[in-house]
């Protein structure tokens, strides 16, 4: 999976947080606070469309949205990284090492098929 900088995060951000499709202009409009223009803010989106992270559909104006959730977008990214790891087992432990209580209570939970 592609990395993403600093703006295609903020951007992932919002469109997560759209709970649907938005056009350019939409998506400008939600990053008001970071004063894009809206060739910036189509650059960026083609550049996540090339990286597989969004969709577009074949209206005009066009709508984008995230490929995927937040939560599977996450869990995407801990596979990759666990199928390049050259030690499976030792980057497993050291994830669940640096887990607090809850979280290793609800990792038993969902080990155990609950």
């Amino acid at each position: 999976m592609a990395s993403m900088g600093e703006l295609e995060r903020t951007v992932m951000d919002r469109l997560w947080a759209a709970g649907g499709p938005v056009s350019a202009a939409d998506l400008r409009e939600r990053l008001a606070d970071r004063g894009l223009a809206l060739t910036t803010v189509h650059t960026v989106l083609t550049r996540l469309e090339s990286k597989g992270m969004v969709l577009k559909d074949d209206g005009r104006p066009r709508r984008f949205r995230p490929r995927a959730t937040r939560e599977e977008h996450a869990a995407e990214l801990m596979h990759e990284v666990l199928g390049t790891s050259g030690d499976r087992q030792a980057v497993l432990a050291r994830f669940v090492g640096g887990v607090d209580a809850e979280e290793a209570r609800l990792l038993r939970e969902l080990l155990a098929g609950g």
